[in-house]
């Protein structure tokens, strides 16, 4: 055994192999204990680096040793002051080499394919870097175990270690336990495994009471399949998932542990279930700051050891509004609150000037920090990435940045959560700067509300002051109108009166001069009587008298036609009989009556009649009203037509909105424009002596009074003129 290492002996370890052997490894492994790593490819390089009195330790690559003897090895042990360590390395190791290795001198024949961390190891241990687990009492090694464990746990991608029942002793461990806990097999083995564990677990029990409680139930028969928080050499907590099986040998009692690492599982439970979590307080409406808050504490607890913060952009976009870092001093964050962003504003100034991810890692060496790295050393700061939180490609909202106290580049993990946390605190802000917009336009809108409610009674007290002068006003008006209305109704009563007089004078005028003059004859006759009545006399006589009669007939008879005629113009509901009929009925009815009429001049009369259609109506004063029209027709239309050819047409329809449509039309000679607001005028009339002027008058009283409806008239002179007549279906009471 060689004497303990010491600082002062040479600090180089010496590599004889060819060009196609990788060192980077071992070099990074052995660089932390102050050893540097020299790689030559031939035989005489390595004796020369050998006399310079540097090298503490080689590696000799068989296949550069030279003969089956394998004399390199010991001239290089020779070739400085002292004997030199030399472990010889095989390509194809096998026992008769591994011989004459050891009659060579080796310190140690080792495959050339073996590992980094186990080469590291085997050399710090020959230089006496670090010393082996001294030998426990009670306590088997490799050695005196009936199995070979270890070659048995090589392949296992889980961290397998075999320990001692009782004592927790770790006997044997594999490479995957190494890498797990950042410790050597030599650190490792015959060590306490809950040295591996912190003392308390998250839940606040010890970690030796979890461990001892677990192995009683696996003694007792059940397979235990459990969690344990454990520990980095560095003191970074591994979540991990531990399966315990007992081995029991004739000598030893035995425990099969196989470690898991669960922590990206579990993290990636804890990102999952906080995300949900964080997203239900944004739709929740929870305030900005605590949604932040909590965003920024679950992005720390996924990192090792990183500090996070969120930063807010004012609405100008130009300067930083607020900062948020539960873990950061926050004075550091305060100082930060008012900055301006721009090229070389640090990470997150030049994330959101740039409108891009920036990572920094090392603050104190990067000109994007000139302005800042003084306050970032005085906090500890050496590393920072930031990405811009962003609305759309033009629209910056801050900024979510990631801080180390040591220097150091992004992971992929990191690279990806930070995009996550960005985007998580995008939702969140966009959501509040929403509902801010909203409140905002909800103040504006009580405002304006109120505003208008202030309008509208003002209004409300004037519409109602005018209202009650409209009322007065209306109160008169309606006065007025009823005065009017009697007025013109007797105005109206006088002048039918007078046209009644007018029209009554004339045939009873006539006859009353033919009865004087009949009453003065007759008076001369009976004087002629006394004094001897002659023939001649009493001839002349009795044919004064005949033609008297007859003047005095034809006088009372147009009376008595005109009186039929005034007594027609008061007719209503009352004097006629209503009931459901078919209009087919009627118009077939009033055809037959008008027929000889037609014949005697020559007329066409052209009928369009939905006979089916049915009303509730007055059929008398309905039939009254289609004899007038037709009626107008020939009187007016047709007198002096010189027998010219000509047609009334009778069109009658449903109009589909429980109106029936009436269309009465003639060729004939039509009415002069002037005169066709006047034709419903009582004793209105272009043929004086022909006509009493009352038809139309009749007509029109009888359709908007008793049958319900409304009735239009059209012509074009010389053409001919129409009656259009809109009558519902069911007249009313």
């Amino acid at each position: 055994m060689m004497p303990p290492f010491s600082s002062d002996q040479p600090h180089t370890i010496l590599i004889a192999a060819s060009a196609a052997y990788d060192v980077r490894a071992l070099a990074r492994m052995l660089v932390h204990h102050h050893f540097d790593v020299v790689q030559v490819h031939r035989g005489d390089e390595a004796l020369k680096a050998v006399r310079s009195g540097n090298v503490a330790l080689a590696l000799l690559d068989v296949a550069l040793a030279g003969s089956a003897s394998l004399e390199l090895c010991p001239r290089l042990r020779q070739a400085g002051e002292r004997p030199l360590p030399v472990f010889l390395l095989s390509a194809h190791p096998g026992e008769e080499e591994r011989l004459r290795a050891e009659e060579a001198g080796a310190a140690a024949y080792l495959p050339l394919s073996f590992t980094p961390e186990d080469l590291a190891e085997k050399i710090l241990l020959q230089l006496q870097v670090i010393t082996p687990a001294p030998l426990l009492a009670g306590v088997p090694t490799m050695a005196t175990l009936e199995v070979n464990y270890h070659t048995m746990l090589a392949g296992s991608p889980d961290a397998i270690l075999l320990m001692q029942r009782g004592s927790n002793h770790i006997l044997d461990v594999n490479h995957r336990t190494r890498q797990l806990f950042g410790i050597t097999e030599t650190e490792l083995v015959q060590s306490d495994l809950l040295a591996l564990c912190p003392p308390v677990q998250p839940d606040g029990q010890p970690s030796a009471q979890v461990f001892s409680s677990h192995v009683e139930q696996v003694m007792a028969g059940q397979a235990q399949l459990f969690e344990m928080t454990m520990q980095h050499s560095s003191g970074r907590a591994i979540a991990c998932e531990l399966r315990l099986v007992p081995l029991t040998t004739a000598e030893h009692r035995l425990m099969h542990v196989r470690v898991a690492d669960i922590t990206a599982r579990k993290l990636a439970t804890a990102l999952r279930d906080g995300k949900n979590a964080l997203l239900e307080m944004i739709a929740s409406g929870a305030p900005l700051s605590d949604t932040l808050d909590k965003l920024v504490r679950l992005i720390e607890a996924q990192l090792d050891g990183g500090h996070c913060s969120v930063m807010l952009l004012n609405h100008d976009g130009l300067t930083v509004h607020n900062t948020i870092g539960p873990s950061l001093p926050q004075d550091y964050l305060q100082a930060l609150i008012g900055l301006p962003i721009g090229p070389a504003a640090g990470s997150c100034g030049t994330a959101m000037f740039r409108k891009d991810t920036v990572i920094v890692s090392d603050i104190l060496n990067d000109p994007l920090w000139a302005a800042y790295r003084n306050a970032a050393a005085h906090y500890g700061l050496r590393a920072c990435w930031s990405m811009p939180i962003l609305l759309d490609k033009d629209t910056v909202l801050g900024s979510f940045a990631m801080y180390y106290t040591d220097v150091r580049e992004p992971t992929a993990e990191d690279r990806e959560l930070i995009r996550t946390a960005s985007h998580l605190a995008g939702i969140a802000i966009v959501r509040t700067r929403r509902e801010e917009e909203l409140q905002r336009h909800r103040e504006h809108l009580e405002e304006l509300v109120a505003a208008r409610t202030v309008e509208l009674l003002h209004a409300k007290e004037e519409a109602e002051h005018i209202n009650e002068e409209l009322t007065t006003a209306l109160d008169n008006l309606s006065m007025t109108q009823e005065e009017l209305v009697r007025r013109d109704k007797l105005a109206a009563l006088g002048a039918l009166v007078a046209g009644v007089a007018h029209e009554l004078n004339t045939p009873i005028g006539n006859s009353l001069m033919m009865a004087d003059s009949m009453a003065e004859r007759t008076a001369a006759l009976r004087r002629d009587l006394q004094g001897g009545l002659r023939r001649s006399v009493l001839e002349s006589y009795l044919e004064q008298a005949a033609s008297a009669d007859e003047v005095m007939l034809r006088n009372l008879n147009r009376a008595a036609a005109l009186i039929d005629s005034f007594k027609r113009i008061a007719v209503d509901g009352g004097s006629s009989p209503r009931g459901r009929f078919k209009l087919g009925d009627v118009v077939a009815e009033l055809l037959q009556s008008v027929q000889p009429q037609l014949r005697q001049l020559d007329l066409e009369l052209i009928e369009d009649v939905e006979h089916w259609l049915e009303m509730d109506s007055y059929p008398g004063p309905l039939a009254q009203v289609l004899s007038n029209l037709i009626n107008n027709s020939l009187v007016h239309g047709f007198a002096q037509r010189n027998h010219q050819p000509g047609s009334i047409t009778l069109s009658v329809h449903d109009s589909g909105n429980g109106e029936i449509a009436i269309h009465v039309s003639d060729t004939g000679a039509g009415i002069a424009l002037e005169n066709l607001p006047r034709i419903y005028d009582p004793f209105f009339t272009t043929r004086m002596g022909a006509s009493s002027g009352l038809g139309l008058y009749i007509t029109h009283n009888i359709v908007t009074g008793v049958l319900g409806g409304r009735i239009e008239a059209a012509s074009t002179p010389g053409h001919g003129t129409s009656f259009m007549l809109r009558l519902p279906k069911v007249a009313p009471l």
